[in-house]
């Protein structure tokens, strides 16, 4: 009976919610910002932690990471046993589903977490425990290397992926947040509230970093407006640009022409909680 116990996955099932390319935006980024980790590691290892009802988040996430990181393993881990069998004839060369939860089933310690719409069902005072067991289970920096360890990507997006934000952390804790939309559907950037992640989503209230970060975003989005003759790719990046001045955005115009924008976690962390 005890070992039936401490074998039990750790976690809740989720909605199972998912569609295709539902999170290319936040793949791209991945690709983009640890992509040079994935390429440096003998055996890189990723695992899409709760990929839903079908399988197609992980194929997807095995084509991108491949792309630039040959190497790279996928699995597929789902806390709902008929999902895993279900997805069992999607598994090729470099996928597996396994089923489990926050534990991580997985031998060896993933160079990269992707945690998508997993949170969104839990309490805001269950994500600092989530989180850091996630961490604990990301492979750890080696500066000999010049590595910075795994990595861990949690957030939420819409249904067909137009709106994200996710934060990233690293083995030692949270690092940044990121922004991203497709940006002919934006009436402004504060539409982009309803998809902060568990962390965040209920902090967006007068006295807290990230309302006044989309209060500030909101201005600059209204004072770049002449920039529309130009497209909203152009007033985008005219309105981060000048959010430079009082938040420390961490990309650059490369990124900003994405439609996406990321910010120092410390800068948008909740007042007065542990994980921040």
């Amino acid at each position: 009976m005890t070992s039936r116990a401490a074998s039990r996955p750790v976690g809740t099932v989720t909605r199972g919610t998912t569609n295709p390319n539902r999170l290319r935006r936040m793949d791209r980024w991945i690709t983009a910002a640890h992509g040079a980790e994935l390429r440096r590691a003998a055996d890189p290892v990723a695992v899409d932690l709760g990929y839903g009802a079908a399988p197609w988040t992980a194929v997807e996430l095995l084509a991108r990471l491949r792309a630039g990181a040959p190497r790279t393993r996928v699995v597929g881990v789902e806390i709902e046993p008929a999902r895993v069998a279900a997805a069992k004839p999607y598994e090729r060369d470099g996928l597996v589903f396994r089923h489990g939860g926050f534990e991580i089933p997985v031998p060896q310690r993933p160079l990269l977490v992707r945690a998508a719409n997993v949170l969104r069902q839990y309490d805001e005072a269950e994500v600092a425990a989530v989180w850091e067991r996630l961490c604990a289970r990301l492979a750890p920096a080696d500066p000999a290397r010049g590595s910075r360890g795994g990595l861990l990507v949690e957030g939420t997006c819409d249904e067909i992926g137009r709106r994200h934000v996710w934060v990233a952390l690293g083995p030692e804790g949270p690092r940044t947040v990121t922004f991203a939309t497709r940006l002919g559907s934006l009436e402004r950037p504060s539409d982009l509230a309803e998809r902060l992640p568990k962390a965040l989503i209920h902090r967006n209230v007068p006295g807290e970093p990230v309302h006044s970060f989309l209060r500030d975003f909101d201005r600059a989005w209204a004072a770049a407006a002449p920039y529309a003759s130009y497209g909203a790719r152009q007033r985008w990046i005219r309105s981060v640009r000048d959010l430079t001045t009082d938040w420390p955005v961490v990309d650059g115009p490369s990124r900003w022409r994405q439609g996406e924008v990321t910010v120092a976690w410390g800068a948008l962390a909740p007042r007065g909680v542990a994980h921040a």
